[in-house]
C-alpha cells in the first residue's frame, strides 16, 4: 500500500514546489536573539521571531531554568493528576493569574493544547461558539472537537458579530472567541465593542493573548489592559513561547469554575506530561520581571513606532497594525519567497508567508519587532527593504530632478 501513497505524496510535494508554496526550513546554529547565526556561519538580523521582549536568551531566565533543574529535576514523567504536579507549577499558575487579574490558571504543554482543550469540556450541542474568521488554527481545531453550534463572523466586524449573536440566541450558552492580536495581520481585536455585545446578548468572552500578552497595553498585559477590561474577560489563553521567554508551554486563565472543570475534563491536560521544571521556573522568574518593570515594553513600543513610520514613508503596503507585527503586503507567493531570499543576502532574516498560511493572493513578509533590536538593527533592515523593494519593483524610486 505505501507504494501507492508514496507516489501520491511525491506528486503533492512536486505541485507545492511548482506553485511556489513549498516551505523550506532554515537552520539556526546560535541562541535566539536580535542577531543570529545560520548554518554556514552567516550572521544575520532576525526580524521574524516571536521574541517580542528579547527574553529568549535572557541571562536571568537561563539561570532560573538551571536552578529549576537543580532543585526539581529534568522532567516529570507523568501527567498532573497522577504524580506530575510540583509546587513550581502552582506558583507559576498563581503568577499568571495575578498578571492578568484572573481567578485561576491551568498550564498546558502549548497554547495549541490550551485552545484544543478548552471547548469540549465546557460546551455541548446545546451551546454556541461564535468565532472570528481569522482566529488561529488551534482555536479552529478546538472548536471542531466540540459539538457546539458554530458561527463564524468576519474579522473584527462587529455588525457581523451582532448578527451571529442574534442567530445564536436559541442556544443555551454563547461564547465569543477571538485572537487578541491576529498573527498574520497585526491588528487588534476591538475588545471594548466585543464586551458590549457580549453584555447585550448574554454571551461569555474568550480571547487568545498569544501575540498580544507582553506586547499590547502599557505594561504588556494584553488587549484586556489596552481596553480596560483586565479581570473582566471570562477565558484567556496564552503561551510562554513568544514574548514570555520563547520556550514552550501554554495556559488558560480565567474564572475559577472554568479552570476547575478543565482540570477535571480537558484532555490535553489530563493526558499530556507536565511542563518540565526548567521551563516552569523560568516562567516564574519571567512574571516576576514583568511585575517589577515595563521597561522592555516601552522599548518595544518605541521600536515598533519608529520602524512602522519609516516603512510607510518608503512606500511599502502595510496592513493596519497596533502590535509588534508588521505585515508587508506583496500578494504574490513567489515574489514573497524571492524577496525574503534577497533580504537574507542583505543580512536580514525574514520569511515569506503565502497560502495556506494566509489566503490566496495575500502573500506577504511578516516582520516582528523586538525589544532586543537596537536602532542600528532597525536602520539596517529598513535600508535592506528599500534596496530589495526597488530592485523587485515593489516600491518606486523617487523621481530625480
Amino acid at each position: 500500500m505505501y507504494g501507492k501513497i508514496k507516489a501520491h505524496l511525491q506528486k503533492e510535494l512536486k505541485s507545492l514546489m511548482e506553485a511556489g508554496l513549498y516551505k523550506k526550513e532554515r537552520i539556526i546554529v546560535s541562541p535566539q536573539d536580535a542577531e543570529i547565526e545560520v548554518e554556514g556561519g552567516h550572521r544575520v538580523l532576525n526580524f521574524c521571531a516571536n521574541n517580542y521582549l528579547g527574553l529568549s536568551n535572557h541571562p536571568s531566565l537561563i539561570r532560573a531554568a538551571r536552578e529549576g533543574m537543580d532543585t526539581h529535576g529534568f522532567g516529570m514523567s507523568s501527567v498532573r493528576f497522577i504524580c506530575g504536579t510540583q509546587d513550581l507549577h502552582k506558583k507559576l499558575e498563581a503568577g499568571i493569574a495575578d498578571f492578568f487579574g484572573t481567578e485561576d490558571t491551568i498550564l498546558y504543554a502549548a497554547c495549541f493544547d490550551a485552545n484544543g482543550g478548552v471547548f469540549e469540556p465546557l460546551f455541548s450541542q446545546e451551546d454556541a461558539i461564535i468565532s472570528d474568521s481569522l482566529n488561529h488554527a488551534s482555536i479552529i481545531d478546538g472548536v471542531r472537537l466540540c459539538k457546539a453550534q458554530r458561527y463564524r463572523y468576519r474579522n473584527a466586524d462587529m455588525e457581523d458579530l451582532e448578527e451571529k449573536l442574534k442567530e445564536a440566541m436559541n442556544q443555551r450558552f454563547r461564547v465569543i472567541v477571538t485572537d487578541g492580536v491576529f498573527s498574520m495581520d497585526g491588528n487588534v481585536a476591538p475588545m471594548d465593542k466585543i464586551d458590549e455585545l457580549a453584555g447585550k446578548y448574554d454571551a461569555m468572552v474568550m480571547v487568545d493573548e498569544c501575540h498580544s500578552a507582553g506586547v499590547v497595553g502599557k505594561t504588556g498585559r494584553g488587549v484586556t489592559e489596552l481596553f480596560n477590561l483586565r479581570g473582566k474577560v471570562d477565558i484567556i489563553t496564552g503561551t510562554l513561547g513568544k514574548a514570555f521567554g520563547g520556550a514552550i508551554g501554554g495556559f488558560t486563565t480565567g474564572r475559577k469554575e472554568i479552570i476547575e472543570i478543565l482540570r477535571q475534563r480537558s484532555r490535553p491536560y489530563l493526558f499530556s506530561n507536565s511542563l518540565p521544571p526548567a521551563v516552569v521556573n523560568a516562567g516564574i522568574k519571567m512574571f516576576e520581571m514583568m511585575a517589577s518593570t515595563h521597561e522592555l515594553q516601552d522599548k518595544l513600543h518605541r521600536n515598533t513606532s519608529y520602524f512602522l513610520e519609516k516603512m510607510k514613508s518608503a512606500g511599502f503596503d502595510i496592513k493596519p497594525t497596533r502590535s509588534a507585527i508588521i505585515a508587508v503586503m506583496l500578494y504574490d507567493a513567489r515574489l514573497s519567497q524571492e524577496f525574503a531570499a534577497r533580504l537574507l543576502d542583505e543580512g536580514i532574516y525574514v520569511i515569506g508567508f503565502y497560502y495556506p498560511v494566509v489566503p490566496k493572493d495575500q502573500a506577504r513578509i511578516r516582520l516582528q519587532i523586538s525589544a532586543a533590536h537596537e536602532k542600528s538593527h532597525l536602520d539596517k533592515c529598513l535600508q535592506a527593504f528599500e534596496k530589495v523593494g526597488r530592485e523587485l519593483g515593489v516600491i518606486i524610486p523617487p523621481a530625480i530632478g
